[in-house]
């Protein structure tokens, strides 16, 4: 909304690729991650492109092995390309859900997410509000 045109836009997420790390347990009841995620977009004709940093809780933790599994977390996004005239920096936030399967393979399994991935560019108006559904692999060690 506002970001790089008067009007509200739809469809304008492009890709996104990410990775997250589990740093610890909390309390033995949740997992603090760490969540880089890489989002390009189509706003105006242009394609920013941010890598958003974000720590995050994701109960239950994974020593639980427990397949479905919530999460939130906020943290800074740095875009190294934008939109002209728009903010470098924006306040990320990401809520989800998802199912986990441990050991399909050895020490590797896969996981299905969903959720909302959103921003607020921290010097100029504009927001991003988006939804996701992705899957990728698990490993443990």
């Amino acid at each position: 909304w506002e970001w790089g045109q008067r009007e509200r836009a739809t469809d304008n997420g492009n890709f996104s690729a990410g990775v997250t790390y589990r740093i610890g347990e909390l309390n033995g009841i949740a997992d603090y991650v760490i969540r880089i995620d890489f989002n390009e977009y189509n706003v105006a004709g242009k394609s920013p492109l941010k890598m958003s940093l974000l720590p995050m809780v994701n109960f239950p933790d994974a020593n639980s092995e427990f397949p479905l599994y919530f999460g939130a977390g906020a943290g800074p996004g740095i875009f190294f390309k934008q939109v002209d005239d728009e903010s470098a920096l924006s306040l990320d936030y990401q809520l989800l859900l998802g199912v986990r399967f441990f050991d399909v393979g050895g020490n590797a399994g896969f996981f299905i997410e969903t959720g909302m991935k959103n921003h607020l560019l921290l010097t100029t108006s504009g927001q991003f509000n988006g939804v996701f559904l992705t899957a990728g692999a698990l490993f443990t060690f």
